[in-house]
């Protein structure tokens, strides 16, 4: 590592200039520790389907005067309409403006839309047309609310740090389902003509020390430096950004933190390398809010666009930069025509596009001003897409699907609907997740009695109502909320049944306990933008499962969890006779919940992390904390690699309580008949395609395809996500490289394919600086989780 005195003069160059260590050599220590300059940034030239955006931008932009150009590139504040962010128009050249919103939930801060799954969730469902179809509709409720930029996709954080406050906004712990649903959902909201902006470039992995701070002198502690060497950064946190460019992604959002102790957001390196020159990337890179923390520099380093105000570094001053040649006007010219040919990408100069935020602003008051954006087509993607996020992990002797029980017993303080519920941001008390506030923990010191655990620090709980979405600018509320309770009472109804609840702090209810069919106990897992989670489980919650399965012999849980959640404390209990993660499900929480409970839908769901026995079996568990010698700029190396979740678990044979990628169902499965093909040989190591968005274009050949047979051996229908992982010689045991969800009807089976890329078998090589196929044997598994994998076989690769 470096030394003290080499850190400090790095991070005073990073800070002043935007720059890192002057030279650094190509090895593995590349990119590690202090960042490298890359310069100048490079201009945009519209290759492939860019081409006729670009055509109209560069003409549009040469009649723009200095002042409309410099316009373009940072935000202003409006009162006109309820948007995250607002680029100015140019009317005399038909330019309409821009309309930037939160987020990758479902629009933020608005009236009649919908909230939809999280991200997590629908990393869990493992359903690559529906993360398309979730993102299509989500698209066209942002272009009626008339909003250019869509605030997401999250493919970072990457979830590294298991107690992340963002890790539920992303789809995956896994850079390659990271990067397929992050993919999908660039597509379905670009479909729609409203750009994708995907978060957070780059290694955004913790919410402490996300922004600088002051201490108690008032001394500023510089945002946390994620230490990334090179090999990691491709293999892993570059990953699913590749895939959403390829997708076609129209805008990068910066980050907060430091990468390699450079900002994010003008870190030359990471926006000038690697994401325009490597990637091609066409679009323009945006601040997350206020992440913009120097001018001349930033500008230099990439940055195109600052947001929500970006005048106290550009503005006037940016004017006097071009004028005075501290920043060549070449470079104003590609930050304006990177975001004029996005807009012309997406469509976004028709006539029939809104007008920019016209939809936003509550209107509850003026019914007649009301912009609906909801529609009947939407309903089945947001209750399917609740539904193939839950996923069952524990079901003994077939206690579920609940068979027509006559009485049914409710605890937990996740059942219930919150206090009160309106549209995300009316009321801050409401429905605090969903404006982006901690959740209220009523009185605390009622809810943890004397024999429960008085860690208080490591409470993660929501107490004032079901849990449908983490906090913060990914949160979101629709029309209604289905809560569990709801739901089951509705069932109660409908069946003849009885469903009773004691949903106190402390239920004392044992003769419900006793004579009920099943006892439903929810808890949660809370998680929010701006703090991580305290840890991986909380002893109120623990204590509320085993007091009820004491004496219920059929207890089963429900655990809407923002992130990884431990269940230890439980999962042996011979009562506790079900487990299901329910993530983050939306508005159809609770209808989707029961059509799972009683059997209507199956369960299909698989987990898109690791969840271990203990928080000890993790290497990154916390955020950093700053320590001396640099306290005032936190430090944070990311030494283990691209050995993070299974990939981490399995090079050190740990045992897991539930394995990355399981889940149960109403039936079962079996996979057989893998096939491999040949590869041709004397294939070229390395890709020598043209860059085009998304990387040399021979990155995405296919060399090579993996066929099984998976067949349901049950009694009824359902869908299996078949899993293809590679053994690349020299890296992790196994790595995921394929998936594919498959409905398949009793005693019926089905042929997967999966086709695997240059990219999919390559390495990435330090000193060439390219992604490497190596020759030697590659192994091939199939399964249906990481460690359930039947199906072996090798790949045999030649190289020139």
């Amino acid at each position: 590592m470096w030394s003290g005195k080499h850190i400090g003069i790095a991070l005073i160059i990073s800070s002043l200039y935007g720059i890192g260590h002057a030279e650094q050599n190509i090895t593995d220590t590349h990119f590690y520790g202090q960042s490298e300059p890359v310069y100048p940034s490079p201009n945009a030239t519209g290759k492939g389907d860019w081409a006729d955006a670009y055509k109209k931008a560069a003409a549009m932009v040469a009649q723009m005067t200095l002042e409309e150009k410099n316009n373009l590139t940072y935000g202003i504040s409006t009162t006109e309409n309820g948007c995250s962010g607002n680029i100015q128009a140019i009317p005399r050249l038909g330019f309409t403006g821009m309309c930037l919103q939160d987020a990758g939930n479902g629009v933020r801060f608005t009236d009649f839309v919908n909230s939809y799954p999280s991200g997590l969730h629908v990393g869990a469902s493992w359903n690559k047309s529906l993360a398309h179809d979730r993102a299509w509709h989500m698209g066209g409720e942002y272009k009626k609310k008339g909003v250019q930029v869509a605030l997401g996709p999250v493919v970072g954080p990457l979830g590294r740090v298991v107690t992340g406050g963002r890790n539920w906004e992303g789809p995956s712990n896994d850079p390659y389902l990271a990067g397929v649903m992050g993919a999908e959902s660039v597509r379905g909201l670009q479909d729609q003509g409203v750009i994708s902006s995907v978060k957070h470039f780059i290694a955004n992995e913790q919410e402490l020390y996300r922004n600088p701070t002051l201490d108690d002198q008032n001394r500023t502690i510089e945002s946390i430096s994620s230490n990334i060497d090179d090999k990691t950064m491709h293999e892993l946190y570059l990953w699913p950004f590749q895939d959403a460019l390829k997708a076609g992604a129209a805008n990068i959002m910066c980050a907060y933190n430091r990468v390699n102790n450079s900002y994010a957001c003008q870190n030359s390196k990471i926006l000038n390398g690697l994401l325009k020159t490597e990637l091609g990337f066409e679009g323009f890179v945006v601040t997350d809010w206020n992440a913009q923390h120097a001018g001349v520099a930033a500008a230099l380093a990439g940055l195109d666009m600052a947001m929500p105000d970006g005048q106290s570094f550009w503005g006037n001053n940016f004017t006097e930069a071009f004028t005075n040649g501290s920043v060549p006007e070449s470079r104003l010219d590609d930050m304006a025509i990177r975001i004029v040919a996005s807009w012309y990408k997406l469509g976004q100069d028709d006539s029939s596009f809104p007008k920019p935020g016209v939809g936003m602003p509550y209107n509850l008051s003026r019914p007649h001003d009301i912009v609906n954006a909801l529609t009947k087509d939407a309903r089945p993607v947001l209750f399917e897409g609740a539904v193939e996020g839950h996923v069952l992990v524990k079901n003994v002797n077939n206690s579920l699907p609940l068979k027509s029980p006559k009485l049914i017993s409710v605890f937990g303080y996740d059942a219930k609907a919150p206090p009160a519920y309106m549209t995300n941001g009316h009321s801050i008390t409401s429905n605090p997740w969903a404006v982006g506030l901690a959740p209220t923990t009523l009185n605390l010191a009622e809810a943890i009695t004397a024999s429960l655990s008085d860690e208080i620090s490591k409470l993660q709980v929501a107490f004032n109502g079901t849990l449908s979405v983490g906090g913060g600018s990914g949160a979101s509320a629709g029309p209604y909320l289905s809560a569990p309770l709801d739901a089951l009472q509705q069932r109660a109804y409908e069946d003849g049944s009885v469903v009773m609840w004691d949903t106190t702090t402390v239920p004392g209810s044992t003769g419900l306990m006793e004579i009920s069919d099943a006892c439903l106990v929810f808890i949660n897992a809370f998680a929010t933008e701006g703090m991580d989670r305290g840890g991986a489980y909380d002893d109120y919650s623990d204590d509320l499962v085993n007091r009820v399965a004491k004496t219920c012999a059929n207890t089963i849980v429900v655990i809407h969890n923002a992130g990884t959640r431990l269940v230890d404390q439980f999962a042996d209990n011979p009562n506790v006779t079900a487990i299901v993660f329910a993530h983050l499900p939306g508005q159809d929480s609770g209808r989707a919940l029961v059509s799972l409970l009683y059997g209507d839908e199956n369960f299909s769901g698989k987990l898109p992390y690791s969840v271990a026995k203990n928080e000890s079996d993790w290497e990154n568990f916390h955020h950093t904390i700053a320590e001396s010698p640099y306290k005032y700029f936190p430090q944070d190396d990311f030494d283990e690699g691209v050995l993070i979740d299974y990939r981490y678990f399995d090079a050190k044979n740990i045992s897991l309580r539930y394995e990355f990628g399981f889940g149960l169902s109403y039936t079962s499965f079996e996979f057989s008949r893998l096939e491999v093909s040949s590869v041709e040989n004397g294939i070229a190591a390395y890709p020598s395609g043209a860059i085009e968005q998304g990387g040399a274009i021979d990155l995405w050949d296919v060399i090579a395809t993996v066929n099984a047979t998976v067949q349901n051996t049950g009694d009824r229908v359902g869908a299996e996500v078949a899993q293809l992982y590679v053994g690349i010689p020299n890296g992790p045991v196994n790595q995921l490289r394929g998936f594919e969800k498959v409905k398949i009807p009793a005693g019926g089976d089905v042929q997967v394919s999966f086709p695997l890329t240059r990219r999919d078998l390559s390495s990435w090589n330090v000193d060439s600086q390219k992604w490497e196929v190596q020759s030697g044997s590659y192994n091939i598994f199939v399964g249906s989780s990481s460690r359930n994998l039947p199906l072996t076989s090798t790949l045999e690769i030649g190289t020139e």
